[in-house]
C-alpha cells in the first residue's frame, strides 16, 4: 500500500510540470465569476428512445442568455456516471456557463454509434430548451475526459457530408481529456471490442468510423486537448497525432501534456489543465464575436 502511494505521489509532484503547445501569446480573457444553482435527474430524451437519459443542469444566477456546455464522464464506454465531473460542471457555471452534465447509454447493451446519438440527442435537446434554462444555442460547446472526450471530439468533427452527422447537433469548442483519438491503435483488449461490437480484425471500417481523427477537416471548431504524458491506457501519441492533423488542417487547437501522470491520475489531478481549458472555452466561446 505504502508503495502504491509513493507511486501516486512521485506522479502527481512530476506532474506539476506541464507542455502547453498552441498556447496563444495574446492575454487570455478575464474570467467572470457566478453563484450557480443544480437542477439534477432532468429527463431529456422522448418517450420512444431506447433508454431514459437524464442530465444534472448547473445553471449561473442571472438573467443569461449564457453559453453552456455539454459535460461528458469516461469510463470506458461501460460504465460511468453523469456526477464523475461535478466539479468540471461547477467550475463551468461559476464561470458564466450552462453546464449540462448529461448520460448516454453504455456498451455492451449498447453499441456505437448509440452513444453518439445520446450525445447528438443532449445538443439537440440544450438547443429546444434554451429558453427554459437561458441557454445561448449558438454557443454550445463540450467537455469530456477518457470516453466523454472521444465522444465530445466526435460532436467537434463530424460534419455535412458525415454518415453520422446531425446539423442541429453542432458544437463551437471542444475541450477533451485522455481522448482514444484513432480507436484502430487498439488491436485487442475488452473496452473497444465491446463497444465497437467486435475485434479491429473484423470491424476495421467500423474502427474507423468511430474515430474522431477520421473527421478532422478545415472548419471544425477549436479543440483542446489535455493528455497524461505517461498514460498507458490511451498513450500520448493519441493526442499529438491528433494535434498534428488538426493543425495540418488550420483547425484552432492547444494541447497540454500532463508530465508524469497516467490515465487516472491525469483526470484526478487536472488542475492546471482545467484552468487552461476554461480559459480555451473563455476565448473560443464565451466572448466569440
Amino acid at each position: 500500500m505504502l508503495a502504491r502511494l509513493g507511486i501516486l505521489f512521485s506522479a502527481v509532484f512530476a506532474g506539476g510540470c506541464t507542455i502547453h503547445q498552441g498556447r496563444p501569446g495574446t492575454p487570455p480573457p478575464p474570467p467572470t465569476h457566478s453563484d450557480y444553482r443544480i437542477t439534477r435527474d432532468v429527463s431529456f430524451s422522448p418517450p420512444d428512445w431506447p433508454q431514459e437519459l437524464k442530465a444534472d443542469i448547473y445553471q449561473p444566477k442571472g438573467r443569461g442568455p449564457f453559453p453552456a456546455v455539454l459535460v461528458l464522464y469516461g469510463g470506458g464506454w461501460e460504465h460511468g456516471d453523469r456526477r464523475q465531473l461535478s466539479s468540471i460542471a461547477r467550475d463551468l457555471a461559476r464561470r458564466g456557463y450552462v453546464a449540462v452534465a448529461s448520460t448516454y447509454r453504455l456498451a455492451p447493451a449498447y453499441i456505437f454509434p448509440a452513444q453518439l446519438r445520446d450525445v447528438q440527442l443532449a445538443v439537440r435537446w440544450m438547443r429546444a430548451q434554451a429558453a427554459d434554462y437561458r441557454i445561448d444555442g449558438t454557443r454550445i460547446g463540450v467537455w469530456g475526459y477518457s470516453a466523454g472526450a472521444h465522444l465530445a471530439a466526435l460532436l467537434g468533427g463530424i460534419g455535412p457530408g458525415d454518415a453520422l452527422f446531425d446539423p442541429d447537433a453542432r458544437v463551437g469548442a471542444v475541450v477533451a481529456g485522455g481522448t482514444p483519438s484513432d480507436l484502430t491503435k487498439f488491436p485487442g483488449g475488452t473496452l473497444v471490442p465491446q463497444f465497437i461490437g467486435g475485434p479491429r480484425s473484423e470491424k476495421l471500417a467500423e474502427y474507423k468510423a468511430a474515430s474522431p481523427i477520421s473527421y478532422v477537416s478545415a472548419g471544425d471548431p477549436p479543440v483542446f486537448l489535455y493528455h497524461g504524458g505517461m498514460d498507458r491506457l490511451v498513450p500520448p501519441d493519441h493526442a499529438t497525432d491528433y494535434k498534428a492533423m488538426l493543425d495540418a488542417a488550420g483547425v484552432p487547437a492547444e494541447l497540454v501534456i500532463l508530465r508524469g501522470r497516467g490515465h487516472i491520475t491525469a483526470f484526478l489531478t487536472d488542475g492546471a489543465a482545467v484552468k487552461a481549458g476554461l480559459v480555451f472555452l473563455d476565448r473560443h466561446l464565451r466572448d466569440r464575436q
